[in-house]
């Protein structure tokens, strides 16, 4: 990663501008309001989107956009990069590939899933300038991933740099699960309950985790999102909505042997209450879940 923190501070001193960041009103720019993986994303996003306002306003909007386009400069470490909007739709910078080129009209253009991404932008800049958008976009892997612009107005351009923000599928949540049944097979209960609960194990990862309850007493053996609740007996225990999520995945658990099960619950990667979408399976006495998000 080229662009670190004293990368970044060095250019705002360069900039000759020392005053301390700016504190942002929407929650995906609050660190506060986030969770602790996409909150890391979005103040490096932070860093970056107002090293690049200091330059531009320090040097000028010609030789700040030939810095921003440089794929060899030090606003582009790739997923992160800056692109810039004028205020009539123009792309006049951007250090990426997946937006408008350089010198086009960007006005028509729509995410992955048909949203008029600039005229968004623009609309709410003009209302709150500085601020986040969320689209969709397609990510360093090729695949659609929901993505968060942060953007600050400067006269008249929209300075932006998106991250994309951590949101498994069903297939990811499926892999995962059949991963950890396996190697409770094949390592033992035990030692298969306490990687589970080990964030460097590898069964912890952006929004996913593993967790095991006991069938017939409906204790936590491992909860990878919150190992501190091991031992806790979550039968009584419903969701926002009143559903008594547990008690459904021990039913379907005991009666079907996997399945799903739906509620509301908070995801520990953006720290929002969220629609999740639990799979679960039995192994012996117990069962393994895990689930996916959706807003």
């Amino acid at each position: 990663m080229r662009f670190l923190r004293s990368g970044i501070a060095s250019l705002i001193l360069a900039a000759g501008l020392v005053a301390a960041p700016q504190v942002f009103a929407l929650d995906a720019t609050n660190p506060q309001h986030v969770g602790s993986i996409e909150r890391a994303k979005a103040s490096r996003a932070v860093e970056l989107r107002d090293a690049a306002v200091a330059f531009l306003k320090h040097n000028g909007a010609q030789k700040a956009f030939t810095a921003f386009n440089d794929p060899k400069g030090s606003f582009i470490y790739p997923p992160y990069y800056v692109f810039v909007v004028g205020t009539d739709g123009t792309m006049l910078a951007n250090g990426g590939t997946q937006l408008a080129a350089t010198g086009q009209n960007a006005l028509d253009m729509r995410d992955a899933a048909g949203k008029p991404l600039i005229r968004d932008l623009l609309a709410l800049a003009e209302k709150t300038p500085v601020g986040a958008i969320e689209y969709r976009l397609l990510n360093e892997h090729n695949s659609v991933e929901l993505k968060a612009s942060l953007y600050s107005k400067v006269d008249n351009y929209i300075v932006s740099i998106g991250y994309y923000t951590p949101r498994a599928t069903q297939a990811d949540a499926l892999s995962l699960l059949d991963r950890a049944v396996a190697y409770v097979k094949n390592a033992g209960p035990d030692t298969a309950f306490a990687a589970f609960n080990n964030a460097q194990s590898g069964f912890i990862y952006d929004d996913l985790y593993v967790f095991v309850i006991g069938l017939e007493d409906g204790k936590y053996r491992a909860s990878g999102a919150s190992p501190q609740l091991n031992g806790m007996d979550v039968r009584g225990l419903k969701d926002a909505a009143g559903n008594s999520l547990f008690e459904d995945m021990i039913q379907v658990a005991k009666t079907q042997g996997s399945g799903k099960v739906e509620y509301v619950w908070r995801n520990p990667a953006t720290n929002a209450v969220e629609t999740k979408h639990t799979l679960v399976q039995r192994v012996g006495d117990v069962l393994l879940g895990v689930g996916y998000y959706t807003k």
